[in-house]
C-alpha cells in the first residue's frame, strides 16, 4: 500500500512539474471521443468513409489542446474555427469538447475583461452555424451556450481562487518579511542598548579605579595606609563592575538559562545614586547631591535612564574635566523629571562635545527614548554642564 502511495504521489509530482504530459492526454483523450463520435455518425448514416477534410478539422477541434496553457487565446482560435467548418459543412452534432476545454482555459489564465471578449468572439459564429445548419431551430442555440456559460463560469472561478491564494501567498510572503525586519531592528536596538549598558558600565568603573589607583601610587611611599585604602578601594570598584558585566552577560544569555536558575539583580535606580556618589568621592572628588521636590515612583526604564546620566557624567567629569568639584542635582516636577550635573573643570572635554563620544550619544539616546530633551556645553568661565529633562507622562504611556 506504501509503494502504490510513493508511485502516485511520484506521479502526480511529475504532472506537476510536467503539465504538457497532462495536456497531451487530454488532447489525446478528447481526439478519440471526437472521431469515435464522427465515425459512430457515418456509420449510422450508412457512409462508412470519413472524408479527409472531415477527420483534419476534427482533430484540429481537439489536438491544439495539448498547447492550452502555452497559447490560450490561439488555441480557442483553432478549435473555435475548426469548429465552425464542422457545423457549417459536414452537419457536426457531437458536443464541442475542444471549444469547452479552450474556453475554460481562457477564462482560468486570462484577464476577465480579455475572456469575456473571447468568449463573445467564440459563441458568435458558433452560433451562426447552428442556426445556418438547423435552419429556424433554434433549439439547439440555448444548449451550446450554456455549456459554454458553464465552461466559461468555471474558469473564471478558477483564476478567481488561484489570484486570491497568489494574494494569500504573497501577503504571508510580506508579512514574513516584515516579521524578519521587525526582529532584525530589535537585534539591533537590543545590540544598542547593549552597548550603551556595557560603555556606562566599564567607562565609570574603569575610570574610578584609574584615578584611585593614582592616587594610591602617589602616596604609595608617604603614606601606606592612605594607598592601602586606596587599593581596597580599587578591588571594590572591580568587583562591581565584573557584578554588572555578569549581569548583562546574563541578560544575553537568558534565553539559554534553566528557568529555575536564580535571578539576575535589578537594574540600577535612582535608589543608588547614594552609592554612585560615595563611590566617585573616594576617588577625592567632591560630589555633592541635591533632590528638589517630592521624590515618588518612577517607571523602571526611567530610574535607569537618570542613573546612568549621572554617572555617565561624573565619569567624563573624572575621565577629562580635571575637576575638583562636582555638584548633582535631581528635581522632580509635575510633568517631568529634571537632571543637571555641573563640575569646576577645564569645561572644553573632548569627549563632552557635541559632536564626539559615544558617552555624549549614549546619554542622547537614552533620553530620546522618553521623548526628552539633553544639553551638554562648556560654562561660561570655568566647568562644564549636563542638563536633561525627561517626561513622565509620556514614559508612563
Amino acid at each position: 500500500m506504501s509503494q502504490l502511495s510513493t508511485a502516485v504521489a511520484a506521479v502526480r509530482d511529475a504532472i506537476r512539474r510536467h503539465p504538457w504530459w497532462t495536456d497531451s492526454l487530454l488532447a489525446l483523450f478528447l481526439t478519440v471521443i471526437s472521431v469515435g463520435t464522427v465515425v459512430a455518425g457515418t456509420r449510422h448514416e450508412g457512409d462508412v468513409s470519413v472524408g479527409a477534410l472531415n477527420a483534419i478539422l476534427v482533430l484540429l477541434t481537439t489536438l491544439p489542446i495539448a498547447l492550452r496553457r502555452y497559447r490560450p487565446l490561439g488555441v480557442l482560435a483553432v478549435t473555435v474555427g475548426a469548429e465552425t467548418l464542422l457545423l457549417l459543412f459536414f452537419n457536426r452534432t457531437g458536443i464541442p469538447l475542444g471549444v469547452i476545454v479552450a474556453l475554460y482555459t481562457v477564462a482560468s489564465r486570462c484577464e476577465r475583461r480579455v475572456s469575456i471578449r473571447a468568449a463573445e468572439w467564440a459563441a458568435l459564429p458558433i452560433v451562426v452555424a447552428v442556426v445556418v445548419n438547423n435552419g429556424s431551430h433554434f433549439g439547439r442555440v440555448i444548449p451550446e451556450l450554456a455549456v459554454f456559460a458553464i465552461a466559461w463560469v468555471l474558469g473564471d472561478n478558477i483564476r478567481t481562487r488561484r489570484a486570491y491564494l497568489a494574494e494569500l501567498e504573497a501577503r504571508a510572503a510580506r508579512l514574513e518579511r516584515e516579521r524578519e525586519e521587525r526582529d532584525e531592528r530589535a537585534v539591533a536596538e537590543e545590540r544598542s542598548r547593549i552597548a550603551r549598558e556595557l560603555h556606562d558600565v566599564i567607562a565609570h568603573n574603569v575610570s574610578v579605579m584609574v584615578v584611585q589607583a593614582s592616587a594610591g601610587e602617589a602616596v604609595f611611599d608617604t603614606d601606606p595606609e592612605r594607598a592601602r585604602e586606596s587599593l581596597a578601594a580599587v578591588a571594590s570598584t572591580g568587583r562591581a563592575a565584573l557584578t554588572e558585566l555578569r549581569r548583562l552577560l546574563g541578560v544575553i544569555r537568558s534565553e539559554e538559562e534553566d528557568e529555575n536558575a536564580p535571578a539576575y539583580a535589578p537594574q540600577p535606580g535612582l535608589e543608588y545614586l547614594d552609592e554612585l556618589v560615595h563611590q566617585v568621592r573616594e576617588t577625592g572628588l567632591t560630589v555633592e547631591l541635591s533632590v528638589l521636590g517630592e521624590p515618588r515612583a518612577l517607571p523602571e526604564g526611567v530610574g535607569l535612564c537618570a542613573y546612568r546620566i549621572v554617572q555617565e557624567a561624573l565619569t567624563n567629569t573624572l575621565k577629562h574635566a580635571d575637576a575638583s568639584r562636582a555638584q548633582v542635582s535631581l528635581r522632580y516636577v509635575s510633568d517631568a523629571l529634571e537632571l543637571q550635573v555641573i563640575d569646576d573643570g577645564h569645561g572644553a572635554s573632548p569627549v563632552n562635545g557635541e559632536s564626539a563620544g559615544h558617552g555624549l550619544i549614549g546619554m542622547r539616546e537614552r533620553v530620546a527614548l522618553f521623548g526628552g530633551e539633553l544639553s551638554a556645553h562648556p560654562r561660561s568661565g570655568r566647568g562644564y554642564e549636563v542638563r536633561a529633562r525627561i517626561p513622565l507622562e509620556e514614559a508612563r504611556a
